[in-house]
This record gives C-alpha cells, sequence and structure tokens, in this order.
C-alpha cells in the first residue's frame, strides 16, 4: 500500500485522506478475510479480530516492521497479547504482504499449517506467540529492554485486550516498563467492553485508565477505528518521556451488523445464512469462502523456522576449587557470571547479557553482577510472572538473558510462563537456586522437588544440577553460550569438592563441561549408584563405606537428566543393580528418567530409586535429608537392601 510511504517510521505528522481511502479499503478487506478463515475453520474469535483491525492496520502501516525486516534484529516488535484474535492480525499481516490472504484464510487453525488458532511465530511477522491472556506487556518490556541493551532504536509495541487488563502479571509489567523508563515501549488496548461471558462490568469490573496512571504510565484515550487519531496517538506515544498507553475505544464485531457489541461472537464464527450477509456488508459474497473450502483440501503450507542462535561471548577461564575451599554452588554461580559479564560488557562484538532479579540478589549471588555490569541488571521486584516471560523474550531479541531465584518461584510458581517460553523457542537461562531440601530451615513451602519433572514435561528445555562448585562454574560458562532454555539448578549448602581417588579436584583443571555426559567418579564390581547433584559428594562417601563392608559399588553422576547419554548408561550399568539417589522427587527425576530408558530398551535391570518421597522437615539441612535418608548412611543403606 502506498499509504506506507508517508507514514512508515510515523515520517508524516498525519494520513493524508489519500492514505485513509487505502486502510480503509484495506481494511475491508483484511476484515472479509478473517471473517472467511474462521467460517472455514469452523472456530476462532472473528468479532475480536474485527474490533482490533484498525488498530492493526495503522500499526503494521507506521512501524518499522515490513516483510523484509521480518527476521531482522533492528525491526519494532509487535506482540499480540490478545492472541485469539489471531485471524485479524494475520489478515492484516496479508495486507501488508507478509504471506497471501487466501493462503492463510485456507489453512487458518488447520492441523498442520503454521496459521494455529492463536498467534504463533511460525507466522512471519508474529513476533511471540501469545493466547494465555495477560502476558504479551510483559513480552514487550523484554522486547524493549533487550533493545536498549543491545543500542537499538527499535520500538516495541503490544496490542491488548481489555478483559486482560485484570491480571497480575499485566500489572506487574506496569510497574517494571515503568521503573526502568522504557520509553521504547507502548501499549495499546482494544477496548470494546466486551469479553466471553460478557460485559466488563459485568464480568469484572475494573477503572482501567486508572490502573495505568497509578502505574506511572502516560494515558491517551482515542477513537479505535479513526486512523488518523491512532496514527497520531502512536506517534506521540513514540516520542513521549514516559511509557504510554493508548486506550482504543473500539466496537466487537465491527463491520458486520449482527456482530457488532454481542458478546455471542466473541468466540462463534459466522455460518450458513450469516455467513452471507456478513461477505455481504463487507463487499464480498460466498463465493470467496467457497474456494477458501476449496483450498484448504491441498497442501499444507510452510511457516518460517525458529530458533535460537548461538551467543558470543568471552567465557574466561573457569576457576578450580580444591578440598580446603569453603563454596556453596550459588558462589560458584554467581563468580562465574561476574567474571563472564565483565568480560564482555559493552563491547561490540560481545552479545549482549541482561541479569533479572527478584529482590533476592544476595542469595541468588548475582549482586556482583549487578556492581560490575550496572546497566545490564534488571531489578524486578517480587514480580515472579511478569520476570519469567520478560527474560524469555529478552532472550528472543538478541540478549544472553538469566534470571536467578529461587527454585520454587522460578520453576513452580511460574510453570506456564517457562512453558510459553518453550513454545516460543526462546533462549532464557534460569537459574534457581534453594533447590530440593536443600533450603533447610524453610521448610517444605519453598522446597522445589519437582524442577526436573516439570521441565521434562517441556520438549525443549534442558536442565543441570552440578556436582559442585567446580562443575558449576564451568556449567555456568557453557550455558551462556549455548543456545536454547536451560535450566540451572542448585541448593544452598557449603559443599566438599568431589575428588578423584588421589585427592585431586575431578571437576578441576581441564575438565570440560558436556550436555548428556555420565561421570564415572569410582569404578565398582557389585552395584552402581547413579547421582543428581551435590548427592554426588554423598555418593563417593557411601561408596568408601561400603567398601570397608566388602560391596565394590560404582559410582556415576549426571548433571543433565533430561539430555543423559542413555547408550552410555546402558553400557556402564551393564546388567548390575542400580541405586538412584538426588534432592528431587523420586518418581519424576533422574531415577524416572533412569528406569524408562531401561524400560523403553527392553533391559532388565533391578532399579531403586532414592529421593524425596513427602514434604520434608524445618531445619538444618543435614538433619532435613537425613530424615529423607539423602545421606551417605542413607544412601549405603539403599544399597544393602537392593543388594539384599
Amino acid at each position: 500500500m502506498k499509504v506506507t510511504e508517508e507514514i512508515r517510521n510515523f515520517k508524516a505528522e498525519s494520513i493524508s485522506a489519500k492514505g485513509i481511502e487505502e486502510l480503509k479499503e484495506a481494511s475491508r478487506e483484511a476484515r472479509v478475510w478473517a471473517v472467511v478463515a474462521t467460517a472455514a475453520a469452523k472456530s476462532g474469535h472473528p468479532a475480536g479480530a474485527l474490533s482490533s483491525m484498525d488498530i492493526y492496520m495503522t500499526l503494521l502501516g507506521a512501524a518499522n516492521v515490513t516483510p523484509a525486516l521480518a527476521d531482522s534484529p533492528e525491526r519494532d516488535r509487535i506482540v499480540v497479547s490478545h492472541g485469539h484474535t489471531s485471524a485479524g492480525f494475520y489478515a492484516a499481516l496479508a495486507e501488508y504482504g507478509f504471506f497471501p490472504a487466501h493462503e492463510m484464510a485456507a489453512n487458518f487453525r488447520r492441523a498442520g499449517s503454521p496459521y494455529q488458532g492463536h498467534v504463533e511465530r511460525d507466522v512471519p511477522g508474529v513476533d511471540w506467540g501469545t493466547g494465555n491472556l495477560g502476558q504479551g506487556l510483559a513480552a514487550g518490556v523484554g522486547f524493549a529492554l533487550a533493545a536498549r541493551a543491545r543500542g537499538s532504536q527499535a520500538h516495541s509495541w503490544v496490542v491488548m485486550g481489555d478483559g486482560e487488563q485484570v491480571k497480575g502479571q499485566v500489572a506487574e509489567a506496569r510497574r517494571l516498563a515503568a521503573k526502568e523508563k522504557l520509553t521504547n515501549l507502548t501499549a495499546l488496548v482494544d477496548w470494546n467492553d466486551i469479553q466471553i461471558s460478557g460485559r466488563l462490568e459485568e464480568v469484572m469490573p475494573v477503572n482501567i485508565p486508572a490502573l495505568w496512571a497509578a502505574d506511572g504510565w502516560q494515558v491517551v484515550e482515542c477513537d479505535g477505528h479513526d486512523y488518523n487519531a491512532l496514527y497520531r496517538a502512536m506517534k506521540a506515544a513514540k516520542e513521549a518521556s514516559v511509557p504510554t498507553v493508548i486506550l482504543c475505544r473500539t466496537t466487537m464485531g465491527k463491520g458486520v451488523s449482527f456482530m457488532e457489541n454481542i458478546p455471542d461472537y466473541h468466540g462463534k464464527p459466522a455460518a450458513g445464512e450469516k455467513l452471507e450477509q456478513a461477505l455481504k456488508e463487507l463487499g464480498s459474497d460466498i463465493s470467496l469462502f467457497n474456494a477458501v473450502l476449496e483450498e484448504r483440501k491441498g497442501p499444507l503450507p510452510k511457516g518460517r523456522h525458529v530458533a535460537p542462535e548461538k551467543p558470543a561471548l568471552e567465557l574466561g577461564v573457569p576457576h578450580t576449587y580444591t578440598r580446603e575451599d569453603k563454596k556453596d554452588n550459588r558462589g560458584a554461580f554467581g563468580k562465574a557470571l561476574a567474571e563472564v559479564g565483565e568480560l564482555n560488557y559493552k563491547k561490540a562484538d560481545a552479545t549482549p547479557m541482561l541479569v533479572f532479579d527478584c529482590d533476592l540478589a544476595g542469595s541468588v549471588k548475582v549482586d556482583s553482577f549487578a556492581k560490575l555490569c550496572p546497566d545490564n541488571y534488571v531489578e524486578a521486584g517480587i514480580q515472579e510472572h511478569m520476570t519469567a516471560t520478560a527474560a524469555g523474550a529478552a532472550s528472543a531479541a538478541g540478549v544472553v538473558s538469566v534470571w536467578a531465584d529461587f527454585g520454587v518461584f522460578a520453576s513452580d510458581e511460574v510453570y506456564n510462563q517457562q512453558r510459553l517460553n518453550d513454545i516460543n523457542r526462546a533462549g532464557t537461562k534460569t537459574v534457581l537456586t534453594h533447590s530440593g531440601l536443600d533450603v533447610g530451615e524453610d521448610g517444605m513451602t519453598h522446597q522445589c522437588i519437582d524442577y526436573v519433572g516439570l521441565f521434562r514435561n517441556t520438549f525443549g528445555w534442558n536442565v543441570v544440577v552440578p556436582a559442585d562448585p567446580n562443575q558449576t562454574d564451568r556449567a555456568t560458562r557453557w550455558m551462556l553460550t549455548e543456545p536454547g532454555n536451560i535450566c540451572l539448578a542448585m541448593g544452598r549448602s557449603v559443599l566438599p569438592v568431589v575428588t578423584k581417588e588421589d585427592g585431586t579436584p575431578f571437576y578441576g583443571g581441564d575438565y570440560e563441561f558436556r550436555d548428556g555426559a555420565i561421570d564415572l567418579l569410582r569404578e565398582g564390581t557389585d552395584v552402581v549408584i547413579l547421582a543428581m547433584g551435590h548427592l554426588a559428594g554423598r555418593a563417593v562417601e557411601a561408596h568408601e563405606a561400603l567398601a570397608k563392608e566388602g560391596i565394590s559399588a560404582k559410582v556415576l553422576h549426571c548433571a543433565t537428566p533430561l539430555t543423559m547419554d542413555k547408550e552410555a548408561l546402558f553400557a556402564l550399568v551393564g546388567e548390575l543393580p542400580l541405586l538412584t539417589c538426588e534432592d528431587h522427587h523420586a518418581d519424576t527425576g533422574i531415577g524416572a528418567v533412569a528406569a524408562m530408558a531401561f524400560a523403553r530398551a527392553g533391559k532388565a535391570v533391578r532399579i531403586k530409586n532414592l529421593g524425596v518421597t513427602r514434604y520434608g522437615l524445618s531445619g538444618s539441612n543435614s538433619d532435613v535429608l537425613a530424615d529423607m535418608g539423602l545421606t551417605a548412611a542413607g544412601i549405603a543403606a539403599g544399597v544393602r537392601e537392593l543388594l539384599k
């Protein structure tokens, strides 16, 4: 459309009369395709798509977003938080040449098609997959923070529904955006006053302008179907000195008389005579729908390939801690993080790092990074849901994104946010401290005993559970340059360094961390102990105690349970009985992974899984672990029982 030549990057003060006519015609066509797409799929949200259409058309015309820039790191980012309006956003993208409109309409919500029911990154022009309402603004915050860290002029735009304004994660994101003065972020709310169950005041009354104003945003209201009003509001927001929200007064189902202001069509497509009427009112006819139905029988289109890139960082030289060092894994992580951060801070050829904290900097050991790299440190306060999403989105926008928090907060509490990071193929690095029972006196509410199982439920996350400070140092450096979502998990206690039989550090010196590797800590011929995390040292102690009884126990450790080398496991275990031990739920951690591997391979091996079998006590770490049988003595007792 020629209108984009005058308004792209907000060059013009307003849209010309000719430009307005172009936008009206393009919006009419896009509304036709949205109605046809949902009708062909026999599902979808047509009325919301029509409500948001003029916002989409104006924004796509003026923002720094084009098909040629669809994968450029310098493009503006657009997040559609109310992802159920996908038919509308897809149709708008088609009008701007991102893909053919008929292809989208014929394959909308068709199994195997990239044009899924809620916006997904497989579709060119979609920057973040959403649909779980309330998460879009946090993604926009992540994009804006990443742009700032990269020194980019890219702007982030978040289009939202009015019904999601009551969600807590939206409030969290508003507050961080204001605190960080993210003037490169603008929100637009489709304020049509209707959601699935009725009108806003009936479902959950909310003063939308007051919410945003209270959190420090500039609030602008405009007619969401007036192209010039929208354009001027967006242009002013882009130039504002504070984050701005544009509350766009719209009509649900705009352009189709029987859909307008009717809650029924929020999630119901038109069919039969109603479909014919809708198409007629929009200046089309049923022949277009029939053609789309015919095309729907054809081959499936291919979406774009989205994958995280490998970061470019100088990693420095790992430390080797000795038996004399009194160190916890947290401290080793924090030291390695700070060193890598300082080595790469504001270097032109390095991928920028962003480290997020939720009011626990000293406890999770990111305080040294904060001092050395202050501009790349984000203190988000006690707002875990927003932080999980923002860190994920930032990682998809050209930075190395690290979030450290207590295990129970960064995995259990935000499981859905981490699941969407997986769906979006982000590359966030989530560091869990105080994991397992190794939280001592904090008690059962803070015992994160299921993180391996939670991330195992996804299809892209990796989990690293290092044995001691030496392996933690190397795993941290490895993680920072790996693409994809990675969880690094540890407890809080000071740990002895795992050593070789000659007393030298096993994971020190030239040891190189390898994903999936199984480490042979001690040889043995009677039984195999497979440990995960800080129980590796206790397993070695058990080996030594059992040797005095004439029992020869082989000790293995695997820090990456989800990618464990199964063939290596089979070779190392052979036909010996296997005892697994972990500071984790006994049925969902490395023991379960190993047992399933043997079962799927058709191998008969006696297995006993030691782990957490109930919520633990509140007391010293040693007492809490002893009560659960997760000490050297408990591991030795498990071996004896297995050998009976």
